[in-house]
């Protein structure tokens, strides 16, 4: 029996007040399979949930999923299925899931499932247990399947950042780990100018000394390089085009 999602109060953020901005560089473009009739527009469609989701501008090969490319392509699943396949893929558990804690995966999975921030920390609990709870394909899950989800965005609709009109988007302002993990992996990099780099290559250094082998110089012989030869032969110029003889 799974423990039923914890009550929290919702606040006053920006997704839920309607909205009356002009329409700029900064309103998110929607991408929708009914707007996508050909191969190029599903391209871009896929190429849309990649950075929705895994929040990377250039995709490796290696974090591709060809298989769920392939079955949106066909129209075998809906892009609400595709998305339910990026969040649960194995690169998303490296990128996002291995190094951050709970809170910061809800928080995460949120800003990019559902385009919007957790409401507060009572939110970001909740769901935390969840994760604790169904594992993390059942919190996925338990997102993908909300009525927010398909009351904003549906069956076939890619998710975005619901109403940003300031501050940057959400997939620059949160990388895939938190400010913890980078602390911990630049302390094991090497820092110019610090002093305890300096003392660890010093105390890694291996002195080696050198043992001196006294010589008599009485045994050491020199051999004789003078030349007892005398010049034999008639000197010639040292043109050869000259017309005289040099005696």
């Amino acid at each position: 029996m799974s423990i039923p999602l914890l009550q929290y109060k919702p606040s006053s953020q920006n997704q839920r007040v309607a909205g009356y901005e002009v329409p700029s560089e900064d309103t998110p473009r929607i991408y929708r399979l009914e707007d996508s009739p050909t191969d190029s527009d599903i391209l871009e469609l896929i190429w849309a949930a990649y950075r929705q989701v895994l929040s990377e501008h250039e995709i490796l090969n290696f974090y591709r999923q060809t298989n769920l490319e392939s079955q949106l392509k066909n129209r075998a699943i809906t892009v609400r299925d595709f998305i339910r396949g990026l969040a649960k893929s194995e690169s998303f558990r490296r990128l996002v899931v291995e190094t951050n804690s709970n809170y910061r995966v809800v928080e995460i999975c949120l800003k990019r499932l559902l385009g919007r921030a957790p409401y507060n920390k009572d939110e970001e609990i909740a769901w935390s247990i969840k994760i604790a709870t169904l594992g993390f394909g059942g919190f996925v899950d338990a997102i993908v399947d909300s009525e927010e989800y398909l009351t904003n965005f549906g069956e076939n609709t890619v998710p975005y950042q619901r109403r940003r009109f300031k501050d940057r988007p959400f997939n620059l302002v949160t990388p895939r780990y938190g400010n913890y993990w980078r602390d911990k992996e630049e302390s094991d990099r090497y820092k110019w100018g610090d002093i305890n780099n300096f003392l660890d290559m010093a105390k890694s250094i291996q002195i080696r000394t050198v043992n001196y082998t006294p010589v008599n110089l009485a045994s050491i012989e020199i051999p004789d390089t003078t030349r007892n030869t005398q010049p034999q032969g008639t000197p010639v110029s040292i043109s050869p085009s000259a017309s005289f003889p040099i005696r």
